[in-house]
């Protein structure tokens, strides 16, 4: 099982648990044994525990000695000490305790009432006799052989109680108080009842702890080990599985792992102690009865096993349905203003409910099972306690066992049947958290599809440096002698590309070159792959043929954090972070300078509207941004990626949302950058790129044109259609926007 291999990692706490857990089943399955002892010792016995008194009368020592063989005769008088008129046990005789309830059981029986000797036999003749050595021992012990055989039909706990009455009348020929000590052993009884009972928990107490921590621990390291693995996946192996699945497996599936390896831990390795201590138990106290059990237990598991047949392909529906049921939100709560522009609320409300429904349905289904499981159990638990005590009444009735022993039987056949009742419960839990188990397995042993090779290439040249305000002045004071920073070549190779799930190329046969410090730009309809470059170069997925390559490297050849240490990154979707204004766009440096913050905001038009919040800088953000317009979310994204220490600067259509005097004003400053950055500019306007070093066209995955503006305006049919839809034929002849 899968859960017990997170267990096996923590094996100290598995050990510690399992001491723990021997120590509190001992303290209670000692519980009935002491309550036996109180009916029948404390009550019954009126607290006499031994057929062997602590002391007897010289006439009842001398008739056990003379009744008992040479041996024995020899072990008693080594055993009492004489004391004015008595004798009384010494610490040798209490060691062997038991061997002298044995030995003086017949004795006490014959000196108190001459248990199957003859009625004419005078004791105290016989022993004057015995003693005056007029008769020999040899015949005293055929007489007592006798009276035993006589005795062979009666129960064994009968002669034993009777030997305790015995005992009883030996006390009080000596005066003790019997009714102290009927009290004194109920009050040891009662405190050694009390402490057992904090004992077992104060145990309980410990179990829970260690089992709790042990268990936030396991869930802790899977979320560790889940975050770290999804932080490896690509764009493709996060779609493979979907964010919401993700998401699901990282809190639902791994919050159940948790919470089943916590009972686990304190439930299911308890239960076997427990049974295994419960049936040692049992046996000692009347193996008779022992088959009641067996039939219980045998029911108990018919009930798990039917309903195992039936819940278990259902568990495994309902990990997929709770992936669809957050899916559907997911998607409804991204898309809200979508859904309210359209007025689709109905629908997305039927959609949701359609899922929540399924859902529900399956739970109903499993939770009904397991409702039934629970009566079932208790009736043969209840049915069983019946039995018992109607068997153990005759059994009682007959003096086979006494009173107690039948109440510690009931208790200790209650605990062995929960035992495994618990275990029956646990085992409806066990598959579902298996599933879970599976699916975070199934997360952690996909290898990511983009890995760094095993000797990566280091990455060629230096940072780009500081930013440069828009006059051309560095912005912060230069380092000595500091190598002249300087952009990155990048070159794409005859490159094709598709998705894996798919025959169908996204990019074919792709050639270009962006030397260094220059600006290329990529356009095209919607769907050519423009954001396809960008994620290639990134290395967000892997070509399909050919190379992508900066500075002569293949990127598959350098690891990816050098690859990307080199790059600025603004997405198409503009994302921020929850936090503040500083924070996100100083997200590549937490140690960055509030200076460099600043110029960056600068470059990307973002100073004026910071500058006007309450804060400044320190402005809080909300998750995603959403408390910025699109056009503010998106200058963020791009100081963001100013801000970074890169050689090559890379947006992908990031000046959508920008109006156009913004988006002029930005290039103007991105053109005053210091360093010579490269820059790959993806965009849909041409008054974006035309001023771009070099444009590619790119037509349905296909290069179909590239060159400068006007080259392709002159050659390219494709680029010269986009060019005319947007600008009039007027603003083309002048170069553009005139800004």
């Amino acid at each position: 099982m899968r859960i017990a291999r997170y267990l096996l990692e923590h094996k100290l706490a598995l050990l510690v648990v399992t001491v723990l857990l021997i120590g509190q089943a001992a303290a209670d399955l000692s519980l009935p044994r002491l309550t036996s002892d109180i009916v029948d010792v404390g009550i019954q016995q009126q607290g006499v525990e031994h057929v062997a008194a602590d002391e007897l009368t010289e006439r009842t020592f001398e008739l056990a000695c003379m009744m008992s063989p040479e041996g024995d005769e020899e072990l008693l008088r080594s055993s009492y000490d004489a004391a004015e008129g008595a004798w009384r046990m010494n610490d040798a005789g209490r060691e062997r305790i038991e061997e002298l309830d044995s030995l003086l059981t017949l004795p006490l029986i014959a000196a108190h009432g001459a248990q199957g000797l003859s009625d004419e036999v005078d004791l105290d003749q016989l022993l004057a006799a015995y003693q005056a050595g007029q008769l020999p021992k040899s015949e005293v012990l055929s007489a007592v052989e006798a009276a035993r055989a006589a005795m062979a039909d009666v129960e064994e706990s009968i002669i034993e109680q009777q030997g305790i009455a015995a005992a009883r009348a030996e006390y009080e020929a000596l005066g003790y108080d019997l009714s102290g000590m009927q009290m004194g052993y109920l009050l040891r009884t009662g405190a050694a009842m009390l402490g057992l009972a904090a004992a077992g928990a104060a145990l309980a107490v410990l179990v829970g702890l260690v089992a709790s921590r042990t268990g936030a621990a396991i869930g802790r390291d899977l979320r560790e080990r889940l975050f770290t693995r999804v932080m490896e996946f690509s764009e493709g192996d996060i779609g493979r599985f979907s964010a919401a699945s993700l998401i699901t497996r990282g809190t639902n599936d791994i919050q159940l792992i948790q919470m089943v390896s916590i009972m686990l831990m304190r439930m299911v390795l308890y239960s076997p102690i427990l049974a295994a201590g419960g049936i040692v138990m049992v046996m000692s106290t009347n193996a008779s009865m022992g088959w009641v059990i067996v039939v219980a237990i045998v029911a108990v598991f018919a009930v798990i096993a039917v309903l195992f047949k039936v819940v278990m392909p259902k568990f495994r529906i309902m990990q997929s349905l709770i992936d669809r049921v957050n899916l559907v939100a997911r998607e409804m709560l991204t898309g809200l203003p979508v859904v309210r522009a359209f007025d689709r609320e109905d629908f997305e409300e039927e959609r949701f409910d359609a899922a929540s429904t399924h859902l529900m349905k399956t739970q109903l289904f499993t939770n009904r099972a397991m409702t039934f499981m629970m009566p079932a159990l208790m009736l043969i638990m209840n049915v069983t306690s019946v039995g018992i005590v109607w068997i153990g009444g005759l059994y009682v009735d007959s003096g086979v066992i006494q009173t107690g022993d039948l109440i510690a039987f009931i208790t200790y056949s209650m605990v062995i049947i929960m035992s495994f009742l618990m275990i029956g419960m646990i085992s409806i839990m066990l598959p579902r958290a298996d599933v879970a188990a599976s699916r975070i397995n199934e997360v952690l042993a996909t290898a990511p599809s983009v890995t760094d090779p095993a000797s990566p290439t280091a990455a060629a040249g230096e940072p780009a440096g500081e930013l440069a305000d828009a006059s051309g002045a560095p912005a912060a004071e230069p380092v000595p002698d500091a190598p002249c920073p300087r952009g990155a070549q990048i070159v794409f190779d005859d490159v094709s590309f598709r998705y894996d799930d798919t025959s169908e190329y996204v990019l074919e046969h792709v050639s270009f070159t962006a030397e260094p410090g220059s600006t290329l730009a990529v356009i095209g309809s919607t769907g050519s792959g423009k954001s396809t470059v960008c994620k290639l170069i990134e290395r967000f997925y892997d070509v399909s043929a050919g190379a992508v390559r900066v500075d002569g490297v293949d990127v598959r050849a350098m690891a990816q954090s050098d690859l990307r240490g080199q790059i600025g990154y603004v997405p198409q979707k503009a994302f921020l972070f929850t936090g503040t204004v500083e924070s996100n766009v100083a997200y590549a440096d937490e140690g960055m300078t509030a200076s460099r913050v600043g110029e960056a905001l600068a470059v990307a038009q973002a100073a004026g509207f910071v500058a006007e919040k309450a804060g400044g800088l320190d402005a809080p953000i909300s998750q995603g941004g959403t408390n910025v317009s699109g056009g503010q979310r998106q200058r963020l994204c791009i100081a963001r990626a100013l801000a970074a220490d890169a050689r090559v600067l890379l947006f992908d259509d990031s000046f959508s949302a920008l109006d156009y005097k913004t988006d002029a004003d930005l290039r103007a400053a991105l053109d005053a950058r210091a360093g010579g950055v490269t820059r790959v500019i993806v965009a849909q306007r041409i008054s974006t790129i035309q001023g771009a070093d070099c444009i590619v066209v790119l037509d349905e995955g296909r290069v179909a044109g590239k060159g400068t503006h006007e080259e392709l305006m002159r050659d390219c049919e494709e680029y010269r259609a986009i060019a005319l839809s947007q600008l009039s034929e007027e603003e083309l002849g002048m170069g553009g926007d005139a800004a």
